[in-house]
């Protein structure tokens, strides 16, 4: 496991569409391992495979742990591994804010749907479907529009949708692939 360089928003490689994984194994594990180590190590919240370089249809999310009122962990954070995702339904719409580790230093406002159902298949080539709202269903979204060379960037409604925060300010909980 390493943690592998975030590849920044100059960069022509993330507005290239990502290749359907083909191959299930160890190489395919060691990219998601890869992948939660960089994530780690970003503080961030989702993170797709062409973030770190690698042009395949692949990303992760990892959900914040649920504390109650007295800072005691009641849920932990779930994780999530798609591989050759795609969403299958969405409902309602919302300007929504957002960051990327792609993009440090700013954040956003975009509209995204407010729930979605997505498929794909896990790390191990096993299928799945996740039933998302809220913050989940925009990091979801967020994720799979990397995988298409999409930015948050090319979803402001207009330029002053984009603002610029202190790099280290963000909250996990807004931030993407930061996602």
């Amino acid at each position: 496991m390493a943690i592998r360089a975030i590849v920044t928003s100059e960069n022509p490689l993330l507005r290239e569409k990502s290749k359907k994984v083909s191959r299930y194994g160890a190489d395919l594990q060691r990219l998601v391992d890869d992948m939660f180590d960089t994530l780690y190590a970003a503080h961030g919240l989702g993170l797709a495979a062409p973030q770190i370089g690698v042009l395949q249809r692949v990303f992760i999310v990892e959900m914040p742990e649920e504390v109650d009122d007295d800072g005691k962990v009641v849920a932990p954070g779930e994780q999530y591994v798609l591989v050759n995702p795609e969403i299958i339904r969405s409902r309602g719409a919302e300007e929504m804010d957002e960051g990327c580790l792609s993009v440090p230093g700013y954040r956003g406002t975009v509209m995204r749907a407010t729930e979605v159902l997505i498929k794909g298949y896990d790390e191990s080539g096993k299928s799945v479907r996740h039933k998302a709202d809220g913050l989940l269903a925009q990091a979801f979204q967020h994720e799979l529009d990397h995988l298409d060379g999409i930015l948050y960037l090319d979803r402001l409604a207009s330029p002053d949708k984009l603002y610029r925060v202190e790099v280290g300010q963000e909250e996990v909980e807004e931030t993407f692939g930061e996602s």
